[in-house]
């Protein structure tokens, strides 16, 4: 059997367009070129896959006027219920504090600017990835360092001395010296002398000010705020091997500090911060970053939601260019309708403040429409007719 050429393949293809995405005709491109090196494929089979590609993605859109904000909140939150039985019943993850389940969905869909476990994966560049002494000696070099970590500290309330004593091995793994830990202590400002006794096993940091709260609070900023080396905010870093390479897991994110290092892969390295992905990378960044996150919660779980309900989630939460939760703070709370609002939480006080602000309500939404016990613009009541024949 005489198989098509790769010409035949894209002139057919090239009929689909106007009908299917590009992104659509590119993959089904590829995957006929790749297919005909395997096996010939007539003429007449090469329209049957075209037609069949045709008729799938048709049957995928979605009807008009559908409901698919109410669609996709039934496909989040069905699934939702099991994974707060399952999320008690995980294991976690070894050596890092992981927010899983419930608990993690509800911080992505809340917008929380402040999450409980803010972590990265650190993807590095070769040579670096291929080493598993150099990605840990990258790990250990990012990893904030206070002087807490590498020395026992006794203070002296009543001389107002603070006196370190360091732990030799730690300052090695560090590759710290005394005398480099007592400059950055000295571009503290305040009243104070330091004195590093020979032998360099000690450092004595008297205060010369005279109020003791003072001192507390230095003593204080001395022992844990204090970064003599790292980056701020990295509070453990981990390294595991991955598909042949060694990537590098932490405890605490600072995406915009970590891109600027020359060992790291910035194509792939990611937060699981929202808030700090928009910042540094913008906004699209933030809604792949919602999807992603979201379907990575869900799939841990052993949960199947199709992506393009997430996709619309996050769409929703990002459309404004600025992330804004699903609540009553963000998209509910936001609705033009006085009604829609009510219905939501806060009932008395949505009705209160619309009738001291003078609001109307145009009834144009799904909500308020049920409230009034009107046709929903939905389906066929979403058609209105001009005029009447």
């Amino acid at each position: 059997m005489a198989g098509v050429t790769k010409e035949e393949i894209e002139e057919e293809v090239a009929k689909l367009r106007g009908e299917v995405p590009e992104s659509v005709i590119r993959d089904l491109e590829k995957l006929l070129a790749k297919k005909i090196e395997e096996r010939a494929i007539s003429r007449d089979q090469l329209r049957k896959i075209i037609n069949a590609v045709k008729e799938a993605y048709l049957d995928a859109l979605i009807e008009p006027a559908e409901a698919v904000g109410t669609v996709a909140a039934q496909s989040i939150g069905e699934p939702g219920t099991q994974m707060t039985l399952r999320t008690f019943h995980y294991a976690g993850v070894a050596e890092l504090n992981v927010t899983l389940g419930l608990p993690r969905l509800i911080e992505i869909l809340d917008a929380r600017k402040q999450i409980a476990n803010p972590l990265m994966t650190i993807y590095l560049r070769p040579p670096h990835s291929e080493s598993k002494e150099r990605a840990t000696r990258f790990a250990r070099k990012i990893v904030t360092t206070t002087l807490e970590d590498v020395a026992d500290l006794e203070i002296d309330i009543m001389h107002y001395t603070i006196v370190a004593t360091f732990d030799r091995k730690k300052l090695q793994e560090k590759d710290l010296t005394p005398s480099e830990i007592g400059r950055k202590i000295a571009e503290i400002p305040g009243s104070y002398k330091i004195v590093i006794p020979k032998g360099g096993h000690k450092m004595i940091v008297r205060y010369t000010g005279e109020s003791m709260k003072e001192f507390k609070r230095f003593a204080d900023r001395i022992a844990r705020e204090v970064s003599l080396m790292g980056i701020k905010g990295i509070k453990r870093a981990v390294v595991r091997e991955e598909g042949g390479e060694y990537v590098v897991y932490t405890e605490g994110s600072n995406l915009a500090e970590i891109l600027k290092l020359p060992e790291v892969d910035t194509t792939r390295t990611v937060s699981n911060d929202i808030h700090e992905i928009m910042e540094v990378l913008g906004i699209e960044a933030a809604r792949n970053a919602i999807i992603e996150e979201a379907m990575k919660t869900l799939q841990e779980q052993g949960l199947d939601v199709d992506i393009r309900h997430i996709m619309l989630v996050a769409d929703m939460m990002t459309y404004t260019g600025t992330i804004r939760q699903i609540g009553r703070h963000g998209i509910s709370g936001e609705k033009a309708s006085v009604l829609a609002r009510a219905a939501f939480e806060m009932t008395t006080q949505h009705l209160f403040e619309a009738c001291m602000h003078g609001e109307s309500d145009k009834l144009s939404g799904i909500i308020e429409n049920v409230i009034a016990g009107q046709p929903i613009p939905l389906g066929t009541g979403m058609v209105e007719l001009v005029r009447k024949m």
